[in-house]
């Protein structure tokens, strides 16, 4: 009787410390939000454009294989990165997609951890809700909710620039920003900024330390810090890492949902799943989660269950 005791013991103190990981994991991945706050807008695409010009060459060679390059920080309580890239797609195209805060909710939820994204105005601000779950399948209800701010806050026929902010977050964290830049560059294509930051707390970094010692000690972002004995490149690790992920994630996310636009509508989601699986686990170090029959799988539910949310908020039923 002691000894089965002593097993229930285990077990629950083995499930608390499960759902304790969880839920520093779903604070990880929420605290991506974006750059420092926007004072000029003119001047803000005067930067924009002197960081294309002085990072041509990296947009051409880089570890990505792609016209891709990222930079990111610590800097007492926050955490910032900024990815930028190339998108195929003219200008114009990219800011009459972007401006659309429902078109960001069929864009975040490629992320295995968004289970679903509705949107709605109050009063005349969109308002975008994520909910934050686990990597496997769950319904919408069984997880954390994020209350986003959408703001466009600078549009002009050659620059755009959106802001996603959250005042707060899981474990004390608060300001969590996401930021979207975009301009025309020649030969139909755009050149797009990506960034993300957010302002830990005592309790977050705590629980980090936790996490990243036991679930998430294998895990790593883009950030070369060195190399090991064999000369093969290391990683950066922890939060900043984390954050890398998720901004890489969510920049793919944007450029398979431009790029499955030529298809027809019934076709898109499909389509855009599956490129996005690819895109990704092309850096399979860094971003393998699942294996795409049950990636695909589990998107498909939660889509179901996102079209019944925003339907259900629609008619005034939440």
């Amino acid at each position: 009787m002691v000894e089965e005791s002593h097993v229930n013991q285990m077990y629950q103190c083995r499930n608390l410390l499960k759902s304790f990981l969880f839920m520093v994991a779903v604070a990880i991945l929420v605290s991506a939000g974006s750059a420092s706050a926007v004072e000029n807008p003119r001047q803000c695409e005067d930067i924009l454009l002197d960081t294309y010009h002085g990072n041509l060459a990296k947009l051409a060679t880089n570890s990505f294989g792609l016209p891709l390059f990222l930079e990111s920080f610590e800097r007492d309580d926050r955490v910032e990165v900024d990815v930028y890239g190339i998108f195929d797609q003219p200008f114009s195209s990219v800011a009459n997609v972007l401006k659309v805060p429902a078109n960001w909710c069929d864009i975040v939820t490629l992320s295995p951890n968004v289970k679903a994204c509705t949107y709605r105005v109050q009063p005349g601000v969109p308002l975008l809700t994520f909910y934050i779950g686990k990597k496997v399948y769950q319904p919408p209800e069984d997880t954390d909710q994020v209350l986003y701010h959408y703001r466009v806050v600078d549009q002009q026929p050659g620059y755009l620039d959106i802001m996603l902010n959250a005042d707060e977050g899981p474990l004390g964290t608060q300001d969590h920003r996401m930021r979207f830049e975009a301009l025309p560059l020649d030969g139909g294509r755009t050149f797009v900024h990506v960034s993300y930051s957010y302002n830990d707390s005592v309790v977050l970094r705590l629980t980090e330390k936790i996490y990243f010692a036991i679930l998430g000690r294998d895990k790593v972002g883009f950030t070369e810090i060195g190399t090991d004995s064999h000369g093969n490149p290391v990683y950066i690790g922890g939060p900043r890492g984390a954050v890398e992920r998720n901004a890489v994630r969510y920049y793919f996310a944007i450029q398979s949902f431009m790029s499955t636009l030529q298809y027809p509508e019934k076709n898109r989601f499909s389509i855009r799943i599956s490129e996005w699986y690819d895109l990704t686990t092309r850096y399979r170090k860094q971003l393998f989660d699942l294996d795409k029959k049950d990636y695909l799988a589990f998107k498909i539910k939660e889509h179901i269950n996102q079209v019944t949310l925003q339907q259900s908020i629609g008619t005034g039923h939440q």
